[in-house]
């Protein structure tokens, strides 16, 4: 394959991560960044030069139209990049969550998107977990899932400190928080039904003023009952946990899978999990890149799935 055939849009972290993946498949592309340091560490970590000046000046020189193009730009900058590619003509895009700058975004870009007939895709990486795939296998055997709960706390006392353009910390619940509640309906095979929400906390954090404690519960398309708590004022960690007929499957931290069987109080961890792509790589990422560039989109989180679950998370997070 030619490198113009895959674009990969940005040089940050998420950059050099799908490079390295790109990399190990044979898969040539070209990188479009600013420049600047991020441009700097993508050569020395990946060995291969950006195309430096941003993704409106890259367009300008009228390049031939690729096949793929991975849009990893820091948040306040998706949407404007994503609008740019469509409107560029660009049919096949995998781009990083939540896909929009911010909310009301959304709406606009996936008009654009169906307009133009194009493929649009939300980089949820952990669909792609090796504990993930593991755990639908046991849901599947088991005959679906029941009920499930999870927590998405975040530890404000380290993100406060982090360089982070305002808009991605006032809406960090979209753009950090999502990867556990899309991974929760993910699994649980649907997006809910019916959902009561509770959020307080609004201005109890300078960073995301918007709130700061969430609870709720509510009931899934698939008859699944489920609810969800985190406090960002407060410990806490991400935590999945499904309930089968005759499994309760753990995700303590995410990346890995334990499970308590019918009948018994032990939790172990799952046997026979190979977690080696996960360690070599960003986990998930190996196997969600493959799967975007074979067109395997099943499993992919779609932007018009993501237009309807960002009403859900609108109201889950009192944006």
């Amino acid at each position: 394959m030619e490198s113009g055939k895959i674009w990969l849009v940005g040089s940050g972290y998420m950059a050099i991560e799908f490079a390295k993946v790109l990399n190990e498949l044979g898969k040539p592309f070209i990188c479009i960044g600013r420049g600047g340091e991020k441009a700097e560490k993508f050569h020395a970590e990946t060995k291969i030069k950006c195309t430096t000046g941003g993704l409106d000046e890259f367009l300008k020189s009228k390049p031939p139209l690729p096949e793929f193009v991975f849009v990893t730009v820091s948040v306040e900058s998706l949407t404007s990049a994503s609008r740019s590619l469509l409107k560029y003509g660009v049919m096949n895009m995998l781009v990083e969550k939540p896909g929009v700058s911010m909310p009301d975004e959304i709406l606009e870009l996936s008009k654009l998107a169906r307009q133009k007939k194009a493929n649009v895709f939300i980089a949820y990486n952990r669909r792609f977990y090796a504990s993930t795939i593991e755990a639908q296998k046991i849901i599947k055997e088991d005959g679906g899932v029941l009920s499930f709960a999870f927590e998405f706390t975040e530890w404000s006392h380290k993100i406060q400190d982090l360089k982070k353009h305002p808009i991605e910390h006032n809406y960090w619940f979209l753009g950090n928080s999502t990867h556990v509640i899309d991974t929760s309906f993910y699994l649980a095979g649907g997006l809910p039904k019916k959902l009561n929400t509770f959020v307080k906390g609004k201005d109890q954090l300078a960073w995301h003023p918007a709130s700061s404690m969430y609870t709720g519960a509510g009931e899934t398309v698939n008859g699944a009952l489920f609810s969800y708590h985190a406090n960002w004022q407060a410990p806490g960690r991400w935590v999945i946990e499904i309930f089968t007929r005759r499994n309760r499957l753990i995700f303590k931290p995410l990346e890995k899978l334990q499970v308590q069987k019918l009948g018994s109080v032990e939790v172990n961890f799952a046997e026979g999990i190979d977690y080696t792509l996960d360690e070599k790589f960003k986990p998930g990422v190996f196997i969600q890149v493959r799967k975007f560039l074979d067109k395997d989109y099943k499993n992919l989180c779609t932007l018009q799935e993501q237009e309807t679950s960002m009403r859900i998370y609108k109201k889950m997070s009192g944006y």
